[in-house]
């Protein structure tokens, strides 16, 4: 069903809603409904309101199991016959994590709501009966005519990037209703807008303008969407389409996908294993009741009076219920509840981390989920995204080819050009070449003209006047360059043109089209032996061929990004045909885009080549030391990017992805490896024992593949898998010449083909699915808009700070979080396993060991402190260290602290400890005059000790708020179960409180704090045995690094290299005959390689052997 909008002046000038049934160019079927309700331009993204927080909020609550399970135990204490132990033992705890939950969702619901009040607050401009009145963005509704002023931000649809983007107006609407009377027209206007239904394409929009019996196409060009700011305009009008919920950026704004982490997962089948346990255990226990109650009961009359002549099966059920409530405290109700409190301190500590904070933005790094910290721990594969996230994106005009001459001095200090001469200038140029500014200026070169002359006309580039001066806005940075160099050597653009293929009629009457765009595009369409082409081939590095020696630098040696500019002489037959061609075009409503791209490949065909520009995309400072700690820590990084190969390749060796001895794999010699039936290893020994500041003798390689390589590689599963295991051989992966899809899908074949978390960085709307598909996403805040921050789970300023985000908060957040989890799941089994060994003393009968308000607060109260302090606090080494030995970061990564086994372990020693606070006390004192009630606060206060003790054998880095902890839980312990065992509340109710003085008895008794004692050592000794012994037997690898200021020891290989020479600014394009040497330990062929150097999956093989012996 689509939409059209009526304007006409009914009243309120209002629109009238025409609904379109079966919308086609053939057959238009209407139906007019004249009181329809209209949506509203309101934003609504909070979830509550005052009368549905409440259901809503627990209803979501709820959806958690473990909320939902001891809901059913709260209902099954309240029926008299089975409940063990009172209702609010297990209501107490469920309240206070319901509440703590409640109070976040409402806090965050709050925060929505506010923001949501600052945008439909924001005023604009629509037109009335009686002109234009300021409204509120809320009050806008679709048909609403609005003025929209210059910096003013459109009040509908939404699209994220801040790049400048152009839109026009249809001609007949620009030339009928602009003028001075422009509202009259405007109120006067009876046209019919028909459109699609709303989507989120925020790239493609089709509709058409019917008015004075005439059809206008409209597209994407027409459309203003929502958030963008008018920019170079003063005024605009324009006629509201899709509001609200039906804008495109509300339409893209679908449920967020929540992430799960593998420890999150890990421990949801952790506690799955406990509840099968404790149904299982809940169920043998009942069995063995109704046994006693058949086989032991009937021999002692006041067994058999107590249970009231029940049959062993009826007896056996209730017991199986009774014990299901008394050991639901192993499920650890309030973990995931500090496991949420702890992350959202992460995330805090994340935003407050100076370290992280990008003065010149006054941007700090934001945590924008609270659901990850412990994955960036973890990560095992970094993909990068190139231009704006490892480089400045901020380009400079460096060099340009023309005529078969290089110009430009790429030297740090390089003498700046005198160009008080032109008026036009504004500053900032870094190139210096006084040899083409003198050609420019006498015009003694006529291509040095014509190549400028096509900078600044051939882009899509804004000028605004400011100052006198001339300053330019552009969709592309590379264009900004590009045309503000040609302005500060002479060639000032003053009005706008249309695209980077521009055609124009020069002062001779010529037709001229130019045209710029990537050498890949423009090289294939020249003319044949078009002039200077071996001298462009040479400046671009295409041909290695050539043996001819090239004076100056290349341009992909130097990190340079290139564009090739061209013209082509255009008859005026060949105008008037294409004239006619775009005339049709324009007025075809199927196959539109098709005809025009037709079109101009017609058009852009027999070029004469102009010139070739290089630009500087500067590295980001601190981008090699960040990719260098991280491949130390064993992150495989991968670049994505859509450069050439020849350029990523040198960005990869200036930022430290690759060594100088780097060997590339690419081309046929990877297409070898890939098709080989056999697994290809790449071996190398490592030493024994590393140390800092030498380096070990390894073999070192890279992947390079292309977008059409990865293109193939991607539909073959049996391909992508081996590419994947054949990179986690290898130092890096250098993706070149990728679309942004291709970016995702290399996300995700690694995700598929490996067993590491994966973390996307980028900075651009081109890298929002890639950020999305990763299990982490991180948005660098950059140049080129705010879609990829928005879409990602963490946001930087800087490349640099990710260093830090993944060894220093990476590491931190996985150390605390294993150790929180780990000691939760310890502390309540152990503490609920007490019963079991209990059943055997009392008849299977499910009494419970401790006080009933023992059970209610031990988890809440008593052990909680100590652990949320550890877990926010705690550090296994400093962040220098981590800095320093990014080598510590592979804990995470090997899942050393949190994984089955480990679990396991801490399960055992769970069951171990349980059976120590059971069986010592009563070992102890059954001989003793002392009564249950005084070995019940035995076992409960060897509990407390015991699980406190082990908090502090974790603890390694001590503060005032751990130590506080410790001592307030150990206080409140003593102080609240001497006030619950008092004589007032007893007398107030003695059926809550009938441990009358219990406590006091039991702490006067020298044998009772003896027991204590020698229980609380005896539970935590396999702890400290185990920590002893990983001192003694252990040598870690923190004991191995050592830091020396000593001359470093050279290592030598066996093999001999020969004397190769490499440029110093890295510029490699090496064909196939080196991917073999991955495996024979060195980096570089010799200078005369015997005979056939390719790789075969057989010599591979033999030369593995080979370097093993």
């Amino acid at each position: 069903m689509n939409v059209a909008f009526n304007l006409q002046s009914d009243g309120r000038f209002g629109p009238i809603a025409s609904i379109f049934i079966n919308l086609t160019a053939v057959d238009l079927f209407c139906v007019f409904v004249g009181d329809v309700m209209l949506y509203d331009n309101v934003v609504r993204s909070y979830k509550y309101t005052p009368l549905t927080f409440l259901p809503l909020n627990l209803y979501e609550q709820f959806q958690r199991a473990a909320n939902l399970f001891f809901l059913l135990i709260v209902i099954l204490q309240c029926v008299p016959v089975i409940a063990t132990i009172p209702w609010y033992s297990t209501m107490l705890p469920l309240l206070c994590v319901l509440l703590v939950r409640g109070f976040k969702d409402l806090a965050t619901d709050i925060g929505r709501r506010r923001s949501d009040a600052q945008i439909n607050r924001r005023p604009c401009d629509i037109l009335s009966p009686e002109g234009f009145k300021t409204v509120k963005w809320k009050d806008v509704q679709v048909g609403d005519v609005l003025r929209i002023h210059k910096d003013q931000v459109i009040p509908v649809d939404i699209d994220g990037e801040t790049n400048l983007k152009f839109r026009q107006a249809l001609t007949v609407t620009h030339t009928g209703l602009s003028g001075d009377s422009a509202e009259e027209k405007l109120g006067a206007f009876d046209g019919i807008v028909r459109c699609e239904e709303p989507n989120g394409n925020l790239h493609t929009f089709k509709g058409e303008l019917q008015w004075r019996e005439e059809r206008h196409s409209l597209d994407a060009d027409h459309l203003l969407l929502r958030g963008t700011v008018l920019r170079n305009t003063e005024l605009a009008y324009g006629l509201a389409i899709y509001t609200g919920s039906d804008s495109k950026i509300l339409q893209n704004c679908g449920c967020l996908k929540l992430k799960k982490t593998h420890v999150e997962v890990l421990l949801n089948k952790t506690v799955l294993v406990i509840l099968l346990f404790m149904l299982t255990t809940a169920l043998l226990l009942a069995i063995g009741a109704g046994l006693f109650e058949f086989k032991v009961s009937p021999k002692y009359d006041v067994v058999s009076a107590v249970q009231q002549n029940s049959s062993p099966a009826y007896l056996g059920f209730l017991t199986f219920w009774g014990y299901i409530i008394l050991l639901s405290p192993s499920m650890p109700m309030s973990l995931y509840i500090t496991f949420e409190v702890i992350h959202m301190v992460h995330c805090l500590l994340i935003g407050w981390d100076v370290e992280m904070y990008w003065e010149d933005t006054d941007c700090p790094a934001q945590a924008r989920t609270t659901t990850l910290n412990e994955e960036l721990g973890q990560v095992g594969h970094l993909l990068s995204d190139k231009t704006g996230t490892l480089t400045q994106n901020r380009l400079l005009f460096r060099q340009c080819f023309i005529a078969g001459h290089i110009y430009g001095d790429m030297s740090e200090e390089f003498k700046p050009l005198d160009l008080s001469w032109n008026r036009f200038s504004c500053g900032g140029l870094k190139f210096s070449d006084q040899l083409l500014i003198d050609r420019l200026r006498k015009r003694s070169s006529l291509e040095c003209q014509e190549f400028f002359t096509a900078l600044a006309l051939c882009h899509t580039v804004m000028s605004e006047w400011k100052d006198g001066c001339p300053h330019y806005q552009a969709a592309s940075p590379d264009e900004e360059a590009l045309v503000c160099a040609a302005r500060e050597l002479g060639w000032v653009f003053l009005s706008r043109t249309r695209d980077t293929l521009t055609i124009m009629r020069d002062p001779g009457g010529q037709l001229k089209l130019y045209s710029k765009g990537a050498d890949i595009v423009i090289l294939e369409k020249l003319q044949k032996n078009w002039p200077h082409q071996e001298g462009t081939e040479r400046a671009l590095e295409r041909d290695c061929s050539c043996n001819s020696v090239c004076c100056c630098k290349l341009f992909a040696q130097s990190c340079l990004r290139t564009l090739c500019v061209a013209v082509r002489l255009v008859p005026e037959a060949l105008w008037t045909e294409w004239s006619h061609a775009f005339s049709l075009a324009g007025t075809s409503t199927s196959s539109q885009e098709t005809l025009l791209e037709e079109i101009y490949d017609q058009m852009e065909r027999d070029l004469m080549l102009l010139g070739v520009t290089a630009i500087e995309d500067r590295l980001q400072e601190g981008v090699p030391e960040t990719i260098d700690s991280l491949r130390k820590a064993g992150v495989k990084v991968w670049v994505l990017t859509g450069d050439k190969t020849e350029t990523a390749v040198n960005v990869g060796y200036a930022c430290k992805l690759m060594d100088p001895d780097t060997t590339l794999i690419q081309g046929e010699e990877l297409r070898q490896l890939l098709e080989s039936p056999s697994e290809v290893c790449i071996t190398s020994k490592e030493p024994d024992v590393w140390v800092t500041d030498k380096k070990p003798v390894m073999s070192k390689a890279a992947l390079v593949i292309s977008g059409p390589e990865l293109a193939e590689l991607t539909k073959s599963p049996q391909w992508g898998a081996k590419f994947v295991a054949l990179s986690d051989q290898c130092q890096s992966v250098l993706c070149c010449r990728v679309t942004p899809a291709q970016k995702a899908e290399v996300v995700e074949m690694v995700r598929i083909h490996s067993t590491s978390i994966t973390m996307a960085i980028g900075d651009g709307a081109n890298d929002v699915n890639m950020i999305k598909t990763a299990h982490i996403g991180v948005g660098v805040c950059g140049v080129e808009g705010s879609q990829a921050v928005q879409n990602a789970d963490f946001a930087l300023a800087q490349f640099k700070f990710l260093r830090r985000l993944l060894l220093v908060h990476g590491h931190w957040s996985y150390y605390r979080i294993s150790i929180l989890l780990r000691y939760f799941l310890y502390k309540t089994t152990a503490f609920a396993l007490v019963h079991i060994w209990y059943s055997f003393y009392n008849g299977f009968s499910a009494q419970p060991m401790y006080e009933s308000w023992f059970i209610s607060l031990y988890t809440t109260l008593y052990t909680s402190l100590p652990i949320q302090c550890m877990g926010i606090f705690e550090q296994d080494v400093s962040s220098k260290s981590c800095l320093r030995w990014p080598e510590i970061y592979s804990i995470g990564q090997r899942k050393q602290l949190f994984n089955p086994f480990v679990l396991g372990i801490t399960l055992l020693y769970s069951l171990y400890t349980s059976v120590i606070l059971f069986f010592i006390p009563v070992g102890i004192l059954q001989y003793s005059c002392l009564d249950f009630q005084t070995l019940a606060i035995t076992v409960e206060t060897s509990v407390v000790f015991a699980t406190t003790i082990e908090v502090i054998l974790h603890t390694k880095f001590w503060t005032k708020w751990n130590t506080g902890a410790v001592v307030l839980s150990l206080v409140v312990f003593f102080l609240s179960t001497m006030a619950l065992h008092s004589t007032r509340l007893f007398t107030l109710s003695p059926k809550d409180y009938f441990f009358l003085g219990a406590s006091t008895n039991a702490y006067s008794s020298p044998e009772v704090w003896l027991t204590i004692f020698v229980t609380s050592c005896v539970s935590i000794l396999p702890s400290i045995i185990i920590r002893a012994l990983g001192v003694v037997l252990k040598n870690p690898n923190k004991h191995k690094i050592h830091s020396s200021e000593n001359e470093s020891v050279e290592l030598q290989s066996w093999f001999r290299r020969g004397t190769v020479k490499r440029r110093s600014s890295y510029a490699v394009s090496q064909g196939r005959g080196f991917g073999k040497l991955i495996t024979t330990g060195v980096g570089l062929p010799s200078a005369a390689p015997p005979g056939d150097r390719r790789v075969t999956p057989d010599g591979l093989k033999k030369e593995v052997l080979l370097g093993s012996h």
